[in-house]
């Protein structure tokens, strides 16, 4: 007989950005080091459907699933940290909710009641845990993370809907709750009381919860921990600090269960589990801590003064320095401050490769055209990430074929030479939420390609995001000026991939490849990247 599916809730108090989603993320890393199959799930109170409408410096990135679902950044953690199932099913707002519940209300399934916040929020968001559970087979454990802080208006109904899961399910469900532990310089003291106000206000819902995890800068002391547990009512060795790393995040694991976390979690839900095997992680950061060399990477974007904006592009290019023995500097430029400064030279010069990621709207175009440029004539490593790949496309028409016009539409809706214009599956669609070219689409590789000598295969799998397209009326103008197609759509005409011919490495693509890195795993087109830029200079620590 199966055992019954376990829930893990991950909550958060006294301030936002404490790092729940890593955090939820390293629990199921844990998990999954003893043998256990885990799922993760993440609630977002905001009322829009999706993140897919909004500013990424308001929110971040927009992270992509397989079946095209645009979700919160922290479904990256997940991917990054764990092998959990990720979908559509993965992340759910109050809007999906609300929405979802108001058509209900439309089509009459609720004729003769009153629709309100309690059951029928309630019930809907209880069942989107219960479809998260679904989404493989064997599911021993969900972990669900909570968005927002304890207190917060918008929370209220997902604090609500899992008291009631828990009270319905009271042997098969845990709260973790994330809270923060001020030390004050000016006092010479470590205050408990935010954490002591913040454990009220979730017991004042009807949540109690069993393991308290308190984020900190230095380790906490076992009498501040004693203060915890008696005024939270929570054992002490169920209050564990969690302080900030040293290094990289992805120590995080490593600290919790050095601490006990995991384990106590398989105790407190009566879990079967083996001997934890961290083995390959730890060598992971092993590698990562002692690197053989120095190497400077450009990012050249639109929002890189919001880091967020592109984390799994960050991560990518982490995974494979690690992979790579290789400490990397990043250096971050505004695409449009490029053209304010210039000179391109001046502008972005000392970097050892160049990653022009993924955006939208017309800010910041020439910067990237010029970065383009800069990089095929100085044969220095490019990466173009979807729009990257575009610029880089519009760059080679212009300055190799002498198109001096060309253009993608997106900017130019006049431009003689659309070299990039919209997908012809976007014509007359008007709206703009989850309308674009979303999820894993399969693409067919070119022999003796550098695609090819990265995936060592024929067809790939990849994640997308975009509404523009190369047009294949330049195709073959662009392939006798040395142009590389090394990637189409499988059984399609539409470009996923461009290489230039007489370049040490210059590839852009259309699809989202930063998605689908992982620590332990890098993905293999950034993997060659780094090697490309190691190549051509890379500085020896001594």
């Amino acid at each position: 007989m199966q055992e019954s599916i376990k829930y893990i809730f991950v909550t958060g108090g006294v301030v936002s950005s404490l790092g729940k989603g890593l955090t939820a993320a390293s629990i199921g890393n844990l998990l999954e080091s003893r043998g256990l199959k885990i799922a993760m799930l993440k609630f977002d109170p905001y009322l829009n459907v999706d993140p897919g409408t909004m500013n990424p410096f308001q929110h971040g990135e927009v992270y992509v699933t397989d079946d095209g679902g645009e979700t919160d950044l922290d479904l990256g953690h997940y991917y990054r940290f764990t092998k959990s199932p990720l979908s559509k099913a993965s992340n759910v707002t109050s809007g999906q909710i609300y929405e979802t519940v108001i058509r209900r209300e439309r089509k009459g399934d609720y004729l003769g009641k009153t629709v309100q916040v309690v059951p029928h929020i309630t019930d809907e968001i209880k069942a989107r845990i219960l479809r998260a559970t679904e989404q493989e087979e064997s599911t021993q454990v969900l972990i669900v993370e909570i968005g927002g802080t304890v207190g917060d208006i918008e929370s209220l109904p997902f604090l609500e809907a899992i008291r009631q899961f828990r009270y319905e399910r009271a042997h098969d469900c845990i709260n973790i709750h994330l809270t923060y532990v001020p030390y004050l310089k000016a006092a010479g003291e470590v205050k408990t009381k935010p954490t002591q106000h913040s454990v009220q206000a979730l017991r004042e819902i009807g949540i109690i919860p069993d393991i308290i995890l308190c984020r900190c800068e230095k380790a906490l002391s076992e009498e501040i921990k004693a203060k915890i547990s008696l005024f939270c009512n929570v054992p002490q060795e169920a209050v564990i600090d969690e302080k900030d790393v040293e290094q990289s995040i992805y120590e995080v694991p490593i600290e919790l269960h050095k601490q006990g976390l995991d384990l106590m979690v398989c105790k407190k839900l009566q879990l079967s589990y083996k001997a934890s095997d961290l083995t390959e992680w730890e060598a992971m950061l092993q590698k990562k801590f002692h690197p053989k060399s120095i190497l400077t990477i450009g990012i050249v974007g639109k929002y890189t003064e919001h880091q967020d904006a592109y984390k799994s592009v960050f991560e990518a290019l982490y995974h494979a320095a690690a992979f790579a023995s290789v400490k990397l500097e990043i250096r971050s430029f505004e695409s449009d401050r490029i053209v304010e400064n210039g000179s391109v030279d001046k502008a972005i010069e000392g970097c050892d490769g160049y990653v022009v990621p993924g955006g939208f709207g017309t800010r910041g175009w020439e910067g990237k055209l010029l970065t383009a440029r800069y990089c095929r004539t100085k044969r220095i490593p490019y990466f173009g990430l979807c729009l990257g790949m575009q610029v880089m496309l519009v760059e080679f028409a212009r300055n190799v074929l002498g198109l001096s016009e060309a253009h993608s539409t997106e900017v130019d809706s006049n431009t003689p030479d659309p070299v990039v214009n919209l997908l012809t599956e976007q014509e007359g669609i008007f709206e703009k939420g989850g309308t674009m070219r979303l999820g894993a689409y399969l693409c067919e590789i070119a022999p003796n390609t550098l695609a090819e000598k990265a995936y060592g295969k024929k067809i790939i799998s990849e994640r997308h995001r975009h509404r523009y397209e190369f047009n294949n009326k330049y195709k073959e103008l662009f392939e006798s000026k040395g142009m590389i197609f090394s990637g189409r759509l499988d059984r399609g005409v539409l470009c996923e991939i461009s290489e230039i011919k007489d370049h040490p490495w210059m590839l852009g693509t259309q699809f989202h490849p930063e998605l689908k890195s992982r620590p332990l795993h890098p993905h293999p087109l950034f993997r060659d990247f780094i090697a490309a830029a190691m190549f051509r200079d890379c500085e020896t620590i001594k």
